[in-house]
């Protein structure tokens, strides 16, 4: 039999149907029919065996009754094969269930990655950190739940059908019992799925508020704690966190009641059943025998009531969790894609690269370094150089960015932030990056100045591990392997944002002196105030109020430019 587990991760999760909950979970059920089929089969199975003891136990002690020892012999062996299939059936099914629910959950993560990758720097600016960390770690076991259960509910429904049609043949006042009580117990559920889905529904939002907060305060704990700040952020998780816990009391008070009356209606069902079949047992129309299977059949039918009250609660959880995830997958990205575009193959590098917005004109093959008066304004320019704002006027040459598809805007350029991110794994996983193969990771490594760094990671080399986020690190020390990585890319053009305001100035002086020849021949902007980088570039442009309003070499615009002097080397005279 083929192992279900082998296929996780697929090699693509398919295109999900987002238009409503429903419709998303159609398509998670289609996506994995042929196992879920397989799984209905064992719960179908499963449940039938468990469903059919009863009554071989009720004519095996019938046949004890009456002394007919052959007919005790066969349906001792009837309970004891039901029993066998029911435990090998049963292990069958579980691991179906495993397999479907990892299925399932494993292809919303690989979506939520998809999609997230698809996004880029817009995906931050549209929707808060914790609120993907929520959907990511709690929704994904939720709508995982909602296809896990699916054999189960399904062989509930043929027992419980099964069973009620044996009661009926046997006695119609028993099968009625069970036909219009059922219902009722399940119905009896209803009014609290609605408002436990509400309370659920207010836990996760505020889950995710709380999980943003954690995160903003681990990033900024090296801040905080410079500034005298902890005590405030501890005050304010804790606040958050009182809130999570009171929201999650409130959710807890609903699912108490919905476990509760998995118990009572249960119970109080079995009695109804129990006392009906003594007053058939006194009035002679029922066996001993009989009212035992009676007695196991009612046991028996608790099984498939609490799958049903099971289901009812994964799918209210479920809906919740696939509400969110398709708000987190509906996000769309900030530049819409041209109708019609210029093949990467016909773009040219040797042309200037300009800003139409703010007049900037960047030369070919050339180390330029943009120096303005506001950090905002030097943001805003870095993402229309990259292409990543809707109303850019951005230009190679004569080929405007907005004839540019994604992919070839990627393959492009690469705008390095200010606050680069690095993700936790081997440092040689770091440099694992589409590249020419040109500059090689050593070079690249010694071009920021980051030779140090790897002395001073638990590990050999390149085997030295990174924590997330690089929090074991210094600023500076995330700056530098930042660098090195976007230098092995080795883009057509390269946009650094304050590549060096996080390392002293020996280190800078170093980079600086390196970084032009790294990239000789390619063009690559800084947007930097230093002084140390701007000396070494080979060509500046000043931009003030938003305008490129001078330009020249370092020295250049120090001696002629007031403004300038007075942003880079803050000269007030």
């Amino acid at each position: 039999m083929r192992d279900p587990f082998k296929k996780l991760p697929v090699a693509d999760p398919g295109t999900p149907d987002l238009r409503s909950v429903p419709r998303l979970f159609g398509w998670l059920v289609r996506g994995q029919l042929d196992q879920l089929c397989v799984g209905i089969v064992y719960g179908i199975v499963w449940m039938m065996s468990q469903a059919m003891i009863p009554g071989a136990l009720g004519r095996g002690i019938q046949a004890a009754s009456d002394k007919d020892m052959h007919a005790l012999l066969k349906w001792t062996g009837a309970v004891v094969a039901l029993g066998a299939v029911q435990a090998v059936t049963g292990i069958l099914r579980h691991r179906r269930a495993i397999a479907n629910w990892m299925t399932a959950g494993t292809k919303v993560q690989q979506l939520l990655a998809r999609h997230a990758s698809a996004l880029g720097g817009d995906l931050p600016k549209q929707v808060a950190t914790g609120e993907i960390v929520a959907v990511s770690a709690n929704d994904v076991e939720r709508i995982g739940g909602t296809v896990d259960v699916i054999p189960r509910l399904v062989g509930a429904l043929v027992a419980f059908t099964t069973v009620a049609s044996i009661l009926i043949h046997a006695s119609w006042q028993l099968g009625l019992i069970v036909i219009l009580g059922v219902p009722v117990l399940a119905l009896g559920v209803g009014p609290l799925i609605k408002p436990l889905q509400a309370r659920e529904a207010e836990q996760r939002k505020r889950l995710g508020k709380t999980t943003e907060l954690a995160s903003d305060t681990v990033a900024g704990l090296r801040v905080l704690r410079g500034i005298g700040g902890e005590d405030l952020f501890v005050e304010r998780f804790e606040q958050s966190s009182q809130s999570v816990r009171a929201a999650a009391v409130r959710t807890a008070q609903v699912r108490s009641l919905v476990d509760a009356m998995q118990v009572f209606l249960p119970g109080a069902f079995i009695l109804g059943m129990m006392w009906g079949g003594a007053h058939l047992v006194i009035s002679g129309r029922l066996t001993i025998g009989q009212l035992i299977s009676f007695y196991g059949y009612s046991a028996f039918l608790v099984i498939p009531l609490r799958t049903l009250t099971e289901a009812a609660r994964k799918w209210t959880s479920g809906w919740v969790a696939m509400r969110r995830l398709i708000r987190v997958l509906t996000l769309a990205r900030e530049r819409i894609e041209p109708a019609t575009t210029v093949p990467a193959a016909e773009l040219r590098f040797d042309c200037e690269l300009v800003d139409a917005v703010s007049g900037a004109r960047i030369p070919a093959g050339r180390l330029t370094a943009i120096a303005c008066d506001n950090p905002d304004v030097a943001d805003e320019i870095a993402e229309r150089l990259g292409g990543y704002r809707e109303d850019a006027d951005t230009r190679l040459g004569e080929v405007p960015f907005a004839r540019l598809s994604d992919a070839t805007l990627r393959e492009t350029v690469l705008v390095q932030d200010k606050d680069p991110v690095l993700l936790s794994g081997t440092l040689g996983a770091l440099f694992e990056v589409p590249s020419t193969g040109k500059v090689t990771v050593a070079d690249a490594i010694a071009a920021a100045s980051a030779e140090d760094i790897l002395d001073s990671l638990d590990g050999d080399g390149m085997r030295a591990v990174l924590v997330e986020r690089g929090r074991t690190l210094s600023g500076g020390q995330r700056q530098r392997l930042a660098l090195a990585r976007s230098l092995v890319a080795d883009p057509p053009i390269l946009v650094l944002d304050e590549p060096t305001s996080a390392v002293d100035a020996h280190t800078e002086a170093r980079i600086a002196a390196n970084i032009g020849a790294v990239r000789a021949g390619k063009t690559t902007v800084a947007f930097t105030t230093s002084p140390l980088l701007l000396d070494k570039a080979d060509h500046v442009i000043f931009v003030k109020d938003g305008h490129a309003v001078d330009s020249g070499t370092h020295e250049h615009l120090a001696a002629s430019n007031t403004d300038y002097r007075r942003v880079v080397v803050r000269d007030i005279s």
